[in-house]
């Protein structure tokens, strides 16, 4: 019997490498989605690269869509990453409707390939601040692509799983060594050194290497300063 498919949005970070393989430890093929919005830290598509391989998902799309055309983030214009540790707030990193756009591209695939569960990695413990991470905002986009498509109208709707939401970050990492990953194939630095070193400064490396403390495991990540 052939696996259901899913659709992952594949970003080439610990969360979203992690919720993959959750996908499929529970039986679903894999459909890697991963956005090139010209993001700052391009080098995470290497990282989705790897990470799908690994995975052994049966198609791995790289999407070019341009959002530093919009700006508005410090992953999408000149503007600084900040790197004085996580305050509250929603920080400069945050990317205008990301979540929104991304999900409605992976929808738009799930539909065509006949899938009807998508996974992300978003979690609204150990982050950032970002309200697409929110579990409101996954349960609105869930009514959304109900209404919005061609499946759901005709009452085949779609699932939208967010596995880690409820988890620390030190959740995450125990979750991937439970899964046997590698996460050392994966990518979480928003600013990257010449080098290609993780920066250790900015929220994200921080966020990664505290949760890899907590959880008493090894952090196998390169940083160009130890958070």
């Amino acid at each position: 019997m052939t696996a259901p498919l899913a659709v992952a949005l594949v970003s080439g970070g610990l969360d979203s490498m992690v919720a993959a393989a959750g996908a499929r430890a529970d039986g679903f093929g894999l459909l890697a989605l991963s956005i090139d919005y010209h993001q700052r830290h391009r080098v995470e598509l290497d990282a989705a690269h790897r990470v799908a391989t690994a995975l052994g998902a049966e198609r791995h799309i790289v999407l070019p869509l341009d959002l530093s055309a919009f700006g508005g983030s410090a992953l999408t214009a000149d503007i600084a990453v900040p790197k004085g540790g996580v305050e509250p707030g929603i920080p400069v990193t945050y990317v205008p409707a990301r979540n929104t756009i991304f999900l409605g591209l992976a929808l738009g695939w799930a539909e065509a390939a006949g899938a009807r569960d998508l996974f992300i990695g978003v979690n609204a413990l150990d982050y950032s601040g970002y309200p697409d991470c929110r579990p409101e905002f996954i349960a609105g986009f869930e009514r959304l692509a109900e209404l919005a498509t061609k499946a759901g109208v005709e009452g085949s709707p779609f699932r939208i799983h967010a596995p880690l939401q409820a988890m620390t970050k030190a959740d995450i990492v125990r979750e991937g060594m439970r899964l046997g990953l590698d996460l050392g194939l994966s990518w979480s630095c928003y600013d990257p050194t010449p080098a290609g070193l993780h920066c250790g400064r900015c929220d994200s490396c921080r966020l990664r290497h505290k949760g890899f403390l907590d959880a008493g495991v090894p952090d196998p990540t390169a940083y160009a300063q130890v958070p």
